[in-house]
């Protein structure tokens, strides 16, 4: 039974970074096919129009039935506030996303990508949904690992430098329409731009979510109306950019194909898991596994886009993955301190019923104390747990007096 209990533990704990790590493959793929459905001319306003759609199609019977018993009512805070996410993820992330992809190449676009995290816990920062203190470790780590990351993003942007060639890629023939095209150093600055946007996007997407799942906790409902909410602003967006009605037209091809596989796996799947991680563990997890995407991605890009991968591009990924860690190091400390504080509690909780047996101080932190004022500065610090123990009470006894 104990072996038992601690498998069902471990996999627990295992959870949320299997989740992860199985998106970031689903997200590889789409890379990967989006790229092939862009170069075969396919307008990424309309990918995105039909990668909506084919994502609420997915998810909302699945929200109604599973969630009719338990969805909050939308009220016009949460209906404005799921409204900008429709704006942020649909629309702004992954148009500006798709337009930088075409004008760069998927390795580039991912490693881009990793700026996530820190922007993220950039804006968390100023959100006040994560806590700053330079004088410990663990926020010199989130910090040194954002200014390292935003680093390695400027030198992929300026830098591109020779071509790093594989020996596989020498010796295999690929179609015309999944070979890359040409690109100018102008147009790759123009899409390193372009992804930095889409990537602020993003982050932003994440913060709003988190504080959606707050008051709107349905996380079924919620990723079907923001699918379609995307999707009705989606078609206002193309209608003003694509005047052409040629444009909509999509057959039984690599179009569809993209539009349908970004719609359930990067659309509908990944805004239900990402829901149910940043529950758990906070935006800044749920972004901290994308370098694995940018890794999956290199390796089929080579193999079936004959994708060219530069030294520039190289440099500034090592730099964006050291930062990304640090970032992930700092939060992993900061995620067990607080672990160790939530079971202090439980473990001094006991009798009474107004709660008097234990008074746990709720501001300290496990092995980041702070001294008394009165005490010297260079002391090592000491844990400090405040327990009130009920004194027992004496019995009262009730004396007749005599009569008189």
């Amino acid at each position: 039974m104990e072996g038992q209990g601690c498998f069902g533990n471990f996999v627990q704990r295992c959870k949320p970074y299997i989740a992860m790590i199985s998106l970031q493959f689903g997200y590889a793929g789409m890379n990967i096919i989006t790229k092939v459905s862009l170069n075969r001319g396919m307008s990424h306003y309309v990918l995105v129009v039909y990668r909506h759609a084919f994502a609420t199609a997915v998810i909302a019977p699945f929200a109604l039935i599973l969630e009719r018993k338990m969805r909050p009512k939308i009220t016009l805070p949460i209906f404005m506030q799921i409204f900008v996410l429709g704006l942020l993820g649909p629309v702004i992330d992954q148009n500006f996303y798709y337009a930088g992809l075409k004008f760069t190449s998927p390795t580039f676009s991912c490693a881009m990508s990793n700026m996530l995290p820190a922007m993220t816990f950039v804006m968390a920062v100023l959100c006040r949904m994560e806590t700053l203190d330079m004088k410990r470790l663990r926020c010199q780590a989130k910090v040194v690992g954002t200014i390292v990351t935003v680093a390695g993003a400027m030198l992929m942007t300026i830098y591109k430098g020779h071509v790093i060639n594989f020996v596989w890629s020498e010796h295999m023939h690929h179609p015309r329409s999944y070979a890359p095209t040409e690109v100018s150093d102008k147009d790759w600055v123009k899409g390193s731009i372009l992804l930095i946007i889409a990537t602020f996007a993003w982050a932003s997407f994440f913060i709003v979510q988190a504080v959606t799942l707050k008051r709107y906790s349905a996380q079924l409902s919620l990723t079907a109306l923001v699918c379609f909410i995307g999707t009705l602003q989606s078609i206002v967006v193309t209608f003003v950019m694509e005047h052409k009605p040629s444009a909509w037209t999509i057959g039984w091809d690599m179009n569809l194909l993209a539009a349908a596989y970004a719609g359930i796996v990067s659309s509908s799947i990944s805004y239900y898991v990402q829901g149910l991680v940043m529950q758990k563990r906070g935006p800044v997890f749920v972004t901290a596994f994308s370098p694995l995407m940018m890794i999956i991605v290199a390796i089929m890009g080579s193999f079936i886009l004959a994708e060219n991968i530069y030294v520039g591009g190289v440099l500034g990924a090592i730099l964006i993955v050291v930062g990304l860690y640090s970032v992930l190091w700092g939060k992993y400390k900061e995620y067990k301190e607080k672990e160790a504080i939530e079971s202090i509690p439980e473990a001094v909780k006991g009798g009474g019923e107004k709660g008097r047996m234990a008074t746990v101080m709720e501001d300290i932190e496990a092995n980041d104390f702070e001294m008394p004022k009165g005490e010297a500065n260079n002391k090592e610090t000491v844990p400090v747990v405040a327990i009130g123990v009920p004194i027992q009470q004496p019995t009262m006894i009730a004396v007749k007096a005599p009569k008189a």
